[in-house]
């Protein structure tokens, strides 16, 4: 092997440990603990949630309601900051270190729900009804709550039939407020509905975001916010993605009849004492990646256009923005937030959209200088234990010097087994956070 052969797989290898560093890194500063250090507070009875003060004091009883991947989380950074003084009800996918004194359990379905999904948004509408004005509910969300906490509108959709309509949805290319937007108007609990179920309480929800910074209220599927999305929408989006054909009977039929309810908008009395707060979203997370990557010496640039974009389309878009980039600077990195979407075929294999992001990436930047990190903060990329991958311009000689064939595996959406096989999965767990995904694309 030549010298410049050799220096160039160092620095290869370099690249890859360098936009692995940068993804932790930004994982690291945008944790939920130092969120809450910084927007929670409680001195002497007072709760301070950013700028909101509480008397605790002053209500007969204080309920928190903590749902989605980073619901367990969220209590115990409560707990850090507030004390050990509250009950309530806590719904994730993800299970317990340990359990909070006072709080319920549920193990909710993602992505798709189960019987304890259905389970604890039963317990949750029934302890929110019980509430009267002398209460204070605090719902803290995350995502991952459309699917772990949820009832049908209409009891003619049965368990089955929600978990078809959800595969439909998320199958169907559809973006996440797409899907929502429908998931709000076939739900007891979102859009809104929660909040309704607590129309007598003071009401304050703390957000940990991993919807689009500008539509809070696709968080979970906003259950406490009103909803900005309407029946006409969600007919408009079913026949965008011809989503009727593939609903079962008993949701189509909803359709058909135009017999789908309107959430609560803003006008609605359940928002009269209610109050929504997001300490922690997207944007921290690629604040804290810029300010490392200037650290590490490279010119940054962020671009969230490809926010909800095709993977191939958003492959072509940033590569084209870091070759730009590049022509003007020779160590460049270009930071891009949000979510990709893939359709996916119903034969599919185990992968993600950030590793079928990256494995498109893989293909087109072959022998050049270029390394590419697709991830999810959540630590869980579509149906593979990887949160994502990080490729570069040497990927595709060396999967093919294992007998791995790219071009087979992103047509199958089986991207994780190439991965891990070149030891290019990036493999975090689940990090008890959600704050969308992470692409870092770097030019050298």
């Amino acid at each position: 092997m030549s010298l410049t052969a050799a220096n160039r797989e160092r620095l290869a290898i370099e690249m890859r440990v360098a936009a692995r560093h940068l993804f932790e890194h930004a994982l690291d500063q945008s944790s939920i603990d130092r969120a809450f250090e910084r927007h929670v507070s409680s001195e002497r009875g007072v709760l301070r949630i950013r700028e909101d003060l509480y008397d605790l004091h002053s209500f007969n009883r204080v309920l928190v309601i903590s749902l989605g991947k980073a619901a367990h989380t969220m209590v115990s950074a409560l707990e850090i900051q507030a004390g050990a003084n509250f009950e309530g009800i806590i719904a994730s996918s993800v299970q317990p270190g340990s359990q909070v004194r006072g709080f319920r359990y549920f193990h909710g379905g993602h992505p798709m729900p189960n019987e304890e999904s259905i389970r604890a948004a039963e317990a949750m509408l029934k302890s929110l009804t019980a509430q009267n004005a002398s209460s204070l509910v605090i719902f803290m969300l995350s995502g991952g709550g459309s699917s772990i906490v949820e009832k049908p509108i209409d009891d003619q959709i049965s368990l089955a039939d929600l978990i078809a309509t959800y595969r439909a949805l998320v199958h169907s290319g559809a973006s996440i407020a797409e899907i929502n937007a429908i998931r709000k108007h076939l739900s007891s609990v979102k859009g809104g509905r929660l909040a309704q179920a607590a129309l007598a309480a003071q009401q304050v929800s703390i957000l940990v975001s991993d919807v689009p910074d500008d539509t809070p209220d696709a968080l979970a599927s906003g259950p406490t916010m009103p909803d900005s999305t309407t029946v006409a929408d969600c007919h408009a989006i079913a026949a965008k993605h011809k989503l009727l054909e593939q609903f079962p009977a008993s949701v189509r039929e909803l359709f058909e009849r135009h017999a789908l309810d309107e959430t609560p908008k803003s006008d609605d009395p359940a928002f009269h004492r209610s109050r929504w707060w997001t300490v922690l979203s997207n944007a921290t997370l690629l604040e804290a990646a810029k300010a490392e990557a200037v650290r590490q010496g490279f010119t940054v640039e962020v671009d969230n256009s490809c926010d909800d974009w095709d993977y191939v389309r958003s492959a072509d878009y940033l590569l084209k923005r870091l070759r730009e980039l590049r022509a003007k600077s020779e160590r460049v990195c270009l930071i891009s937030g949000g979510e990709v979407t893939v359709k996916v075929s119903a034969d599919s294999g185990v992968g993600g959209r950030n590793q079928q992001f990256a494995l498109a990436c893989a293909q087109k930047i072959a022998g050049e200088s270029i390394t590419v990190l697709s991830a999810g903060t959540d630590g869980i990329d579509g149906n593979s234990p990887a949160a994502g991958a990080v490729v570069d311009g040497t990927t595709v000689a060396r999967a093919g010097s294992r007998g791995l064939n790219i071009v087979s595996e992103l047509a199958r959406f089986n991207a994780y087994p190439l991965f891990d096989a070149l030891g290019d999965a990036i493999m975090t767990g689940p990090t008890g956070n959600n704050l969308r995904d992470l692409r870092i694309l770097l030019a050298y």
